[in-house]
């Protein structure tokens, strides 16, 4: 196979599926209900040609199968079992299958589930292991070094679902993936499996650098159709086969198949490898060339960044046409000295006006800086991606990244969450766009809850939003001794820009539907205890009051103050800002 050491076969699964004619059926649990078909699978892909075979145990573990030690053990050991029989008459080597981990919020539990996986098969006997359709890399170094520890002459590929233009579903970039784990030395290979056709991931792999590198390459035979509710794929084997003789002559040494892979494209591969190409890869990590005028100033991070106190306000969007209001609203803050309006994205789950699209038009009509929130709860990865391309031209290099409020329990069955993201994990998408694909980076911030119970978690996950790229935060607003407290305590210990929430209270009643509707704001029994029997006029004058007396408390802990508009009021906000800059004065 001149320069590939090792062909893997194909996809089992999918294969498993066309030939058991029955979709949605895991073919793990063949391993026990049909051993003799999975037997045959395995042989008919080393008689195609391959010398490297997966186990069958790709969705085998304690997440999928409920928590169920015992079944886990079992089809492991059958599917151990039953890929030892099919290579006995065959010079070929098997790999231990690992799929992901998902469902799990902790890296220390992917890391430990990982480990409880690897170690049924280092019980079997396994000196190999292919963890395979990783969309991050979350406890795979973990659990290579947990394996190396136990068998140190143990042969490991971490391979990835990478997506046509280079990113992960989670939104990690390919050649950050690669980077990360050629710094692993428990690592031996880095891979690219599943979701891209052979022809896409080729275009990928032309793009990185792979001096260095054992790489393997494992496509999809196309891309996938849907007729009569069941997946086919129709890509030819042929030409299947022809792309993957180019990737050899990249230097991938490791070569196979995944979804809708059969013996037949492993066939064809193997011809092809006898005839290899030489073709000239693409310079590494390239950005396509953009005009200047996309490179466009941003006033507000060039005061924050120089040290002075800048101001940004929330103005939340219409839930309706009509943007007379708000405009009016943006140009008002903007003459009372914001330097940033900040858009909410759909608070509370409740459709709204675009908030990216709000800002794109205050940037332009304005030539003020605004800073939309991005949520996780509406978009996928492209989604996402499309926006935030269209938003860069537009002149938006201020993001405020949020998971976002989850949909009301009762709409649930009507209106669907995406969360393909938490915010931790799109600021690194975010700010790997900024690396790979945008001429500059996005300025990202996150959300920062000093009204906490338990600030000890705030503070862990901004130090986790931080190491993703995120350099400053908006806080809660600050209305209680105890969010004071947090807030000096953030400053000390993040190292980060923090931008100090204020939200006016404009009435008793308000402040208690605050404390009792809002989650993450907090109200001070004393400070409702002032609003007590005051009329509008009386409860604005004390807004004002209250407000510029908590801008200069928290002034000595932050870079800038963070102010919310109670119900569209911008002349109230106006004054707050007109009051405290007197005060400052004197």
């Amino acid at each position: 196979m001149n320069r590939v050491n090792l062909l893997f076969d194909g996809g089992t699964g999918t294969y498993f599926a066309q030939k058991n004619h029955k979709m949605g059926l895991g073919s793990e649990y063949a391993n026990l209900s049909n051993p003799k078909l999975i037997r045959e699978i395995h042989t008919e892909y080393l008689e195609a040609g391959c010398n490297a075979i997966k186990t069958n145990t790709f969705a085998v573990n304690r997440i999928a199968m409920a928590g169920d030690e015992e079944k886990v053990k079992e089809i492991i050991a059958a599917a151990w079992e039953n890929a030892c029989a099919a290579v006995k008459d065959y010079e070929a080597e098997i790999f231990a299958d690992i799929g992901p981990i998902s469902n799990l919020s902790e890296k220390s539990d992917v890391a430990k589930e990982y480990c409880f996986v690897a170690q049924i098969f280092l019980e079997l006997g396994a000196k190999k292991f292919l963890f395979e359709t990783n969309a991050n890399t979350e406890g795979l170094k973990e659990a290579a070094a947990y394996i190396k520890q136990r068998c140190p002459d143990a042969y490991i590929i971490t391979s990835f679902a990478v997506l046509p233009d280079g990113y992960t579903r989670d939104g990690a970039m390919v050649s950050d993936l690669l980077e990360e784990i050629k710094a692993c030395k428990d690592v031996d290979v880095f891979g690219l499996n599943c979701v891209c056709g052979a022809r896409h991931m080729l275009s990928l792999i032309q793009d990185l650098n792979l001096e260095g590198v054992t790489f393997a390459a494992m496509p999809n035979a196309g891309y996938p159709i849907v007729i009569n509710n069941r997946t086919f794929y129709d890509g030819d084997p042929k030409y299947f086969a022809e792309q993957l003789a180019k990737m050899a002559a990249l230097g991938v040494k490791i070569l196979g198949g995944c979804c809708g892979t059969t013996p037949a494209h492993i066939e064809f591969t193997k011809k092809a490898l006898d005839g290899i190409p030489q073709i000239v890869s693409k310079p590494a990590n390239h950005k396509e060339e953009e005009s200047l005028s996309a490179r466009l100033e941003s006033p507000f991070w060039n005061r924050l960044k120089s040290g002075k106190k800048v101001v940004a306000v929330e103005l939340d969007s219409p839930a309706n046409t009509n943007l007379d209001k708000f405009m009016s609203g943006a140009w008002e803050l903007k003459g009372a000295g914001a330097d940033i309006i900040t858009i909410a994205d759909c608070p509370i789950a409740r459709a709204r006006m675009d908030s990216t699209l709000l800002a794109c038009k205050i940037k332009r009509e304005m030539n003020l800086d605004a800073m939309p929130h991005m949520t996780c709860r509406d978009r996928n990865l492209n989604a996402t991606k499309a926006l935030l391309l269209g938003s860069y031209a537009e002149g938006i290099r201020n993001v405020l990244l949020i998971t976002g409020d989850p949909i009301p329990t009762a709409e649930r069955d009507e209106v669907k969450s995406v969360y393909q993201f938490n915010s931790r994990k799109l600021a690194g998408f975010v700010g790997s766009l900024g690396k790979n694909v945008l001429p500059d980076e996005f300025h990202m911030f996150g959300a920062l809850n000093v009204n906490a119970v338990n600030f000890d978690v705030q503070i862990r996950l901004a130090k986790e939003k931080m190491e993703r790229g995120i350099i400053g935060f908006l806080t809660q607003p600050v209305l209680t001794k105890e969010a004071l407290d947090n807030i000096k305590r953030a400053k000390q210990e993040l190292g980060a820009y923090i931008l100090g929430g204020v939200i006016p209270v404009v009435s008793a009643r308000n402040a208690r539907f605050m404390n009792s509707e809002i989650s993450g704001i907090k109200v001070a029994p004393e400070i409702i205890e002032r609003y007590e029997g005051k009329d509008r006029a009386q409860s604005e004058q004390l807004a004002i009051e209250i407000s510029v007396d908590i801008m200069k408390k928290i002034s000595p802990y932050v870079d800038g103050y963070y102010l919310m508009t109670p119900f569209g009021r911008t002349r109230l906000i106006a004054e707050i800002l007109k009051a405290f800059a007197e005060q400052e004065e004197v």
